[in-house]
């Protein structure tokens, strides 16, 4: 009977902890949604910028969501330090192009149903992830990143080589299209508003007509109205993602991740086999990963260039800041870090220049020239400087490092860090029969 109340008192304490998570999800959401609504009536938009801005926080958050939660699974629930992530996305996106893409197209693809090219390019970035583990999870920490590193420039590498722009495997031309890149299938959201979703100049739906006319009254193109569909069925996917990784969380196969995470000398006393849930765990990841990159770059062109080293960097800092081991805190962190850090100097350069006279037709060329004003107290060289166009991605990363030295000093375990989840079923703060001894 006590088993029976205790188990009830489990399942609800889960319904309660789910419930606010969804109210801190949803507050997180409507403050970045008011914030960048603000920004955008300060720099004049009208409704259609607006909305083309929440459109753009909404993508990115979404897939860096998906993202964080993958490496979660590998680092925070395995503590597995996976520096390969741009590798897997790679993986991913390469393979449903050379599946999904016409066989006409240059590069030339099979021409298979884009569902069977996605989930061929999920399958892959998971089997990739599987074979590459098998030789590296002999190692463990900095050797293991370093391993996945290298491992995710040899695939990247790979995929720029001439050697695979056009080839030829049993009589069919593929192709990943070297240094100039892929072209993906349109995007499948295209088929709610338009008569043949494979044609750039399709005219649309009886729906579509209905929804663009709708929004175009308004002040919102089609294109935006478009982007925004696509941006709200990513948060269901990422809904769907956060589920099943919370799932297995809570199940045996979780609580034996967390145990390794914890001591992987002990686990395998324990008779687990603790490199078959590594490998289970690491393919299971990297074809997440890869089902992110894909979300990401269909409807446009997979290049090389967006699978670098600093992608990786990008979605760690993203975990760290929401918390390593939290499926909420990965959510929190990669929206936090798409909308704030990533597109925030964005924004912050746009207000500046419209309402600071800071020249920048005179912008500084050096660093130099641009510290040397300070010395009269001219701080406006060194502003112009800072927000250019050509060193904003520079000042994203001083963001992120000023960004992690915080959380370093003041908050190591990151926004939700605290509530990493224990490797045991039950609560150990509490000894049999509720009693100190």
């Amino acid at each position: 009977m006590s088993a029976r109340i205790d188990d009830g008192t489990a399942a609800v304490a889960e319904w309660f902890d789910g419930r606010s998570d969804a109210a801190l999800l949803l507050v997180l959401a409507v403050g970045l949604y008011a914030l960048f609504t603000g920004v955008s009536l300060v720099l004049g938009y009208d409704l259609g910028g607006i909305v083309n801005t929440l459109r753009r926080i909404t993508f990115l958050s979404a897939i860096y969501a998906m993202l964080v939660l993958a490496l979660n699974l590998q680092w925070g629930y395995t503590g597995l330090f996976n520096l390969g992530v741009a590798g897997f996305m790679a993986v991913g996106v390469y393979t449903m192009g050379m599946l999904s893409t016409a066989p006409t197209t240059n590069p030339p693809g099979l021409g298979l149903p884009l569902p069977i090219g996605i989930l061929g390019g999920v399958l892959a970035a998971g089997l990739v992830g599987a074979v590459a583990s098998l030789p590296a999870l002999r190692l463990r920490g900095d050797y293991l990143a370093i391993v996945t590193l290298a491992f995710s420039e040899i695939v990247r590498l790979t995929y720029r080589s001439p050697v695979f722009e056009t080839f030829s495997v049993a009589g069919l031309s593929l192709g990943t299209g070297g240094s100039t890149g892929m072209s993906l299938p349109t995007n499948p959201i295209r088929m709610l508003f338009y008569e043949n979703p494979q044609a750039v100049t399709s005219p649309p739906s009886a729906f579509g007509e209905a929804v663009f006319g709708t929004f175009e009254a308004l002040g919102v193109r089609a294109p935006v109205v478009e982007g925004m569909a696509y941006a709200i069925a990513l948060l269901f996917v990422v809904a769907g993602v956060y589920v099943l990784l919370r799932r297995v969380g809570n199940s045996p196969f979780g609580r034996v991740l967390k145990a390794i995470r914890e001591d992987e000398t002990v686990a395998g006393a324990l008779g687990k086999d603790t490199r078959l849930f590594k490998v289970k765990v690491f393919a299971l990841g990297c074809g997440l990963m890869g089902l992110a990159a894909i979300l990401w770059r269909i409807g446009g062109l997979a290049s090389t260039e967006d699978f670098r080293p600093i992608t990786t960097f990008y979605v760690f800092v993203a975990l760290i800041i929401g918390g390593a081991g939290s499926n909420t805190g990965s959510v929190v962190g990669g929206a936090v870090f798409a909308s704030l850090l990533f597109e925030g100097p964005n924004f912050v350069r746009r207000v500046v220049t419209q309402y600071v006279d800071i020249g920048i037709g005179q912008t500084p060329n050096t660093i130099f020239e641009a510290v040397g004003p300070l010395a009269s107290l001219d701080v406006t060289p060194l502003l112009a400087y800072t927000i250019s166009d050509v060193n904003v991605s520079a000042l994203r990363l001083v963001l992120l490092g000023v960004v992690l030295i915080y959380l370093i000093q003041n908050r190591p375990e990151g926004l939700l860090g605290h509530r990493t989840e224990t490797a045991a079923s039950v609560d150990l703060s509490e000894r049999p029969g509720g009693e100190d001894r």
